[in-house]
């Protein structure tokens, strides 16, 4: 689906930059960041006052838009607007976490004396702490990521109904729709840190940003009775003037509902099976999982102590890139204030690398990877692809088997790896699709999904922070009639 501007879809009329002064709130939002800063300080102030020496606090604001419209007529316009301090406090070795959406000095002050309390009472934890000083970011460059999208309710009305009404135009068989919709977030932060009754000092960190999110999509309906079908797409993009347009979004979703009519059952069998890239990014995520840090120290993952050893197929290779400009998992620091930094998390099948938080990697004897709050920017790639391996390519290495392009309920067991997922999508002959398949289920374990694969399409897909294309497994169990 090609990302082209639309004429509905209007770039931001304000700098993407933040202005010049920080005394000014930046587009959209009620507080500018010298407020942010100044809530921080008193909230570290009055920490030390109590008498802590360690301590941190974030303060966070966030607002958006959201419009859904259904069969031409506007169903839902949602504004939203939140805010919160968050104040961790340190006691030696004892942690204690406290929050609250009021801004005045006073419920400030409550929140930290409530963070300061509930750290006396807690039993003391020999890894709780700040990140080390030499992990810390004590600087960080801009990235590009707050796009905001400055838009009426009723333009944003225009535009999910442009996107709806494209798919009802796909086809008189499209007669139905769960509805369109077009969505504008953005938010911004800062955090600080104090050590030793001291801040503003390299090793201790302070920082923030503004990052945005927008998207477009919608969910046309084919077909009567028990031939009834839907399918859905999107587009998602921090900066508007990227987002697909809406008769492509929309065309696209209807072409996806009209190839699922006639759907019918197979007979149990086992096969391979070809994740769609939307859905092979779900494989990727798993695998993120398994390596990381909270489930690896509790022994909760299929992939346990498998650093350095060889858990998908060789020739696969997993690029981690936290500082892509204007990406969708993009961040110079992580949660912890933390340098993030480009990495090889897995090389010809081995693991080089978990995905670590300073807590977790003192639980494991290990040093941060700068993943407190997830991963950042993920692409996976086979050295056996070859460009020309769109889904067409993909589907003639699949041969005979499935191509799976759903997948419902949750089903995976990450202690174990087992994997049974419901699935709709085409029976495949002879490199072509056949026909539609639904009502069915696909099993195996993880472990040997992850080693099975035989192939990744140059049919590349961004899926949030990951990005991959589709991917061959070469066998699993599919249970039908």
């Amino acid at each position: 689906m090609k990302k082209a501007p639309s004429p509905l879809v209007q770039a931001p009329s304000t700098p993407a930059a933040a202005p010049a002064s920080s005394h000014e709130p930046l587009a959209g939002f009620q507080y500018a960041r010298s407020q942010f800063e100044e809530l921080v300080d008193l909230a570290l102030s009055h920490a030390k006052q109590l008498g802590a020496a360690d301590a941190a606090a974030e303060v966070s604001e966030g607002a958006g838009l959201s419009v859904s419209v259904r069969k031409g007529e506007l169903e839902n316009v949602e504004r939203n607007r939140d805010k919160s301090l968050g104040v961790t406090v340190y006691l030696g070795r004892k942690r204690g976490n406290a929050s609250t959406s009021d801004f005045s000095p006073a419920a400030v002050r409550q929140t930290v004396q409530a963070a300061y309390d509930i750290a006396r009472f807690t039993a003391e934890d020999p890894v709780a702490g700040l990140p080390d000083p030499e992990d810390v970011a004590d600087t960080y460059t801009d990235l590009d990521l707050f796009h905001p999208w400055v838009i009426t309710s009723e333009e944003a009305m225009h535009i999910a109904l442009a996107c709806e009404a494209a798919a009802f135009a796909t086809s008189r068989k499209i007669n139905n729709s769960e509805g369109a919709g077009v969505s504008a977030q953005q938010s911004h932060f800062f955090t600080a840190h104090m050590r030793g009754g001291e801040r503003g000092k390299p090793g201790i960190f302070s920082g923030g940003y503004a990052s945005s999110r927008h998207s477009l999509s919608v969910a046309p309906i084919a077909g009567k009775g028990a031939n009834m079908q839907r399918d859905y797409w999107y587009s998602s993009q921090r900066a508007p003037q990227d987002l697909a347009t809406p008769e492509a979004v929309g065309r696209y979703a209807a072409e996806r509902t009209l190839a699922r009519l006639n759907g019918r059952k197979i007979a149990t069998t086992e096969c391979p099976v070809l994740f769609e890239s939307p859905l092979a990014a779900g494989l990727l995520g798993a695998y993120v999982q398994a390596t990381s840090g909270g489930a690896l120290y509790r022994k909760t993952t299929f992939l346990n102590e498998s650093l350095g050893k060889r858990v998908l197929a060789k020739h696969i290779d997993i690029v981690e890139d936290p500082h892509q400009i204007n990406g969708k998992g993009s961040a110079p620091f992580d949660d912890e204030g933390v340098r993030t930094a480009r990495r090889k998390v897995l090389s010809a099948g081995k693991v080089q690398g978990y995905f670590l938080s300073t807590y977790s990697a003192r639980k494991l004897g290990m040093r941060t990877t700068g993943n407190a709050g997830g991963s950042h920017n993920l692409t996976l790639t086979s050295r056996l692809t070859q460009p020309g391996d769109d889904l067409r390519a993909m589907l003639k290495k699949l041969g005979r088997g499935l191509f799976v392009t759903e997948l419902m309920g949750q089903g995976v067991n990450y202690v174990t790896g087992d994997y049974s997922r419901g699935a709709s999508g085409y029976w495949v002959e002879n490199g072509e699709i056949a026909y539609p398949v639904q009502e069915i289920t696909i099993a195996g374990n993880l472990k040997d999904m992850l080693l099975g694969i035989e192939a990744v399409g140059s049919d590349a897909y961004n899926y949030g922070a990951k990005t991959v294309g589709s991917i061959l497994v070469n066998r699993m169990k599919v249970a039908g009639s």
